[in-house]
């Protein structure tokens, strides 16, 4: 079992975010600062502002970062 406030791919059980890098905004979906670990997560770009996020072990689509929408200006969104 993964650690307590450890966010994991409901696919694979890979650890992707730490409930420390979590924050409140205005969308209803969960939005972290930053990944766990370097290979957490694979992006890539799925039109301009936005990054199509998935796991970076098995590939199960996990949402978007926005570029520049984050909770301090010029950080990104997860």
């Amino acid at each position: 079992h993964p650690l307590p406030g450890i966010y994991v791919c409901a696919k694979c059980g890979h650890e992707l975010f730490s409930s420390q890098a979590k924050y409140e905004h205005s969308s209803p979906w969960p939005a972290f600062t930053e990944t766990l670990r370097g290979d957490s997560v694979a992006k890539r770009e799925e039109r301009p502002g936005a990054l199509k996020v998935t796991c970076g072990k098995c590939g199960n689509g996990l949402g978007h970062e926005f570029l520049n929408d984050g909770p301090k200006r010029g950080q990104s969104r997860f």
